[in-house]
C-alpha cells in the first residue's frame, strides 16, 4: 500500500511539473461523444474535449480524429486524475499576461499609413503608431519597417474591452542627450582661436614701451623748457652787453692818445 502510495504521488508530482502551454505529441487511443483520449507519453490520461479539437465547431468527433491517429496537443491544465489537453495552438500571451511598460519581440505583419502592426503572440496585433517608430519625424512606416521585420517594442496600452493594444518602438530607444554635439564643436574651434589671439595680444602687450606722459606732465615739461630758455637768453645778454661797453672804453681810450693831424 505504502509503495503503492509513493508511486502514486511521483507521478503526480511529475504530470503537475507540466506547465500549461506545454507542446506534447500524442496518439488517439479511444473517441467519446465528448471527445478523445490521448496518449502524450505521461502516467496520466490525456483528455481533449471536443470544443478544443479546432477552432471551427466540430460536430462529430470522427469527423475529425480517428483511433491510432498522431496529433499535436498542448496542456492547457494538469488535474489530479487527467491532463486536459487542446489541439488549438495556444496564445503566446494572454490578455491577462499583457501589462504596460513590458517588452515584446514580434514580426511585422501589416503596414498602414497611420502605422505598424506587430504580432507578438497575443490574439491581436499590437499597434505601433507612426509617431512611436522612432525619434524624429516619420512620414511613412515603411521608411522604418517592412513586413516581416523582427521587431521589440514597448507595451504603452492595452484594452481588452476593445482588444487593442498599443506599443512603441522609440520607447526602447535611448534619448541622445549630445545630439547638437557636432554643432557645437565649431563653436569650441572659433573660441579656441579667439583664445591664441588674445594670448598673442598679451605676449605683444608685455612687450616694452615709453611711458606715456599725462596732459600735465607734457605741460609742466614745456614749462621747464621754456624756463632755461629764459635763463640761457639772460646769461648770454649781460655777456653780450659787458664787451660792447669794453669796446667802447677801448675806443675812447684810444681815441685820446693818437696824434690827431694838423
Amino acid at each position: 500500500m505504502k509503495q503503492e502510495r509513493d508511486m502514486s504521488e511521483n507521478i503526480e508530482t511529475k504530470t503537475l511539473a507540466l506547465e500549461p502551454k506545454t507542446k506534447l505529441s500524442g496518439k488517439v487511443v479511444k473517441i467519446t461523444l465528448a471527445g478523445a483520449l490521448v496518449d502524450v507519453g505521461q502516467e496520466l490520461p490525456g483528455v481533449l474535449h471536443i470544443s478544443q479539437i479546432q477552432k471551427d465547431p466540430v460536430n462529430k468527433v470522427e469527423d475529425v480524429l480517428k483511433p491510432g491517429q498522431d496529433v499535436e496537443t498542448w496542456v492547457r491544465r494538469v488535474r489530479k486524475d487527467r491532463i486536459e489537453l487542446t489541439m488549438i495552438e495556444p496564445l503566446g500571451m494572454e490578455w491577462s499576461e499583457i501589462q504596460p511598460e513590458m517588452t515584446v519581440k514580434g514580426k511585422v505583419v501589416r503596414l498602414e499609413t497611420y502605422g505598424a502592426f506587430v504580432d507578438f503572440g497575443a490574439e491581436r496585433p499590437g499597434m505601433v503608431h507612426v509617431s512611436e517608430l522612432t525619434r524624429g519625424y516619420v512620414k511613412t512606416p515603411g521608411e522604418i519597417v517592412k513586413e516581416g521585420d523582427e521587431v521589440e517594442a514597448k507595451v504603452l496600452e492595452v484594452n481588452r474591452k476593445k482588444k487593442q493594444i498599443r506599443l512603441s518602438m522609440k520607447a526602447l530607444i535611448p534619448e541622445m542627450i549630445e545630439e547638437e554635439k557636432p554643432a557645437r564643436e565649431p563653436k569650441k574651434a572659433r573660441g579656441a582661436k579667439r583664445g591664441r589671439k588674445q594670448e598673442d595680444v598679451v605676449e605683444m602687450d608685455e612687450t616694452p614701451k615709453e611711458p606715456e606722459l599725462t596732459a600735465m606732465q607734457i605741460a609742466w615739461q614745456m614749462a621747464m623748457e621754456r624756463s632755461n630758455s629764459r635763463d640761457k637768453s639772460l646769461k648770454i645778454k649781460p655777456v653780450k652787453s659787458a664787451s660792447n661797453e669794453q669796446a667802447d672804453i677801448l675806443n675812447r681810450t684810444l681815441e685820446k692818445q693818437l696824434p690827431t693831424g694838423g
